[in-house]
């Protein structure tokens, strides 16, 4: 049996998406997310604790996010964990994990920025009902047949 991948988060952009356009036409859009959990502690107080994730989406996806998502903007993430090496100015090897999204879904009714998607190009597609959801389309590479 083959393993299971999958994580969903909810919570608020940290920061404007930073989009990259690579050799080849690819894009990629970076962004955090903030996620909060509370609970009380031994004396009773209540603690809030917020957890960073680092969101990368990937070409239509990435898109999306230039063109819609905006610092503050409660999402849903749908997606997979990596991590992954590289080498910083220090030639010191480090590693990052972050969440490479498959889906995306705006929260909390349309974006400040315009009435919201209608259609994306043809590597994402959106549903057009509020909330605007968003998915990556798989690569032909990537398809199990």
């Amino acid at each position: 049996m083959a393993g299971i991948n999958k994580v969903i988060l909810v919570g608020n952009l940290g920061k404007d998406p930073e989009v990259r356009h690579l050799e080849g036409g690819n894009s990629v859009a970076n962004f955090t997310l903030a996620t909060n959990e509370y609970y009380k502690d031994k004396q009773g107080t209540r603690v809030e604790r917020t957890e960073w994730h680092n969101i990368a989406a990937w070409r239509g996806l990435a898109e999306m996010a230039e063109k819609y998502l905006k610092k503050g903007q409660q999402v849903y993430v749908e997606g997979k964990i990596r991590t992954r090496q590289y080498q910083d100015k220090e030639n010191q090897t480090r590693y990052i994990t972050e969440i490479i999204a498959d889906e995306i879904t705006m929260l909390g009714g349309r974006s400040q920025a315009g009435d919201g998607p209608v259609q994306t190009n043809g590597t994402a597609t959106a549903v057009e009902a509020a909330p605007q959801t968003f998915r990556q389309e798989p690569e032909l590479d990537q398809l199990p047949f």
